[in-house]
């Protein structure tokens, strides 16, 4: 177990090491509304399915070099030379299925962001623009899904999405924010 020096109290999942901490303080269970960092949670959301999380965050920098900066436009028009590319790169996961999914979820995004004006929209139209506060005691008491990430995860496979079960949107409902599903202790738990 990791003991951070600053003797904050934080959820005990994080505590594997100083970047599972960091990614706790600084961005798990923080609104995000930026469509570029959204599409970013959606690509290492999908490629985290079946995996653990620590892994896509040792891997995160490679992801990002791989999938143009996490730019939808670029990753869109990525074809079978690009996929060949990918499933010879090392640094990431090279899981064919994974990688088509992430192209044809760039596309996916890019046509929410016309029907919607931004993905942001879309996505938060969830909870009706709000978060939504749990107040677990114990990493037992962490859901796996919930009503609004069954109804997230049924929209976006009717709207072609790939990896969007709902246990993948809600972890993703977890990283941007819109679930605030840290610990009751925890320095960063809100309780407006």
């Amino acid at each position: 177990m990791y003991i951070p020096q600053d003797n904050k109290h934080r959820c005990d999942w994080c505590l594997k090491d100083e970047l599972y901490v960091q990614y706790h303080d600084l961005e798990w269970g923080t609104p995000v509304y930026d469509d570029t960092v959204l599409f970013e949670f959606l690509i290492l959301e999908s490629f985290q399915a079946g995996l653990s999380w620590h892994t896509i965050l040792k891997k995160r920098e490679n992801f990002r070099r791989a999938f143009a900066s996490f730019d939808a436009t670029t990753v869109a028009a990525y074809g079978e030379k690009e996929i060949d590319l990918l499933m010879q790169d090392k640094g990431i996961i090279r899981n064919r299925l994974k990688i088509e999914a992430a192209i044809n979820n760039a596309r996916c995004f890019l046509e929410i962001q016309r029907q919607y004006g931004t993905f942001s929209n879309y996505i938060w139209s969830f909870t009706d623009g709000k978060i939504i506060r749990n107040f677990p005691v114990n990493l037992l008491e962490l859901p796996a899904t919930s009503p609004h990430s069954d109804a997230m995860s049924k929209d976006m496979t009717k709207k072609g999405f790939k990896f969007r079960g709902s246990k993948i949107c809600y972890a993703f409902m977890q990283a941007i924010g819109m679930v605030d599903d840290h610990l009751v202790g925890c320095w960063k738990k809100s309780y407006d």
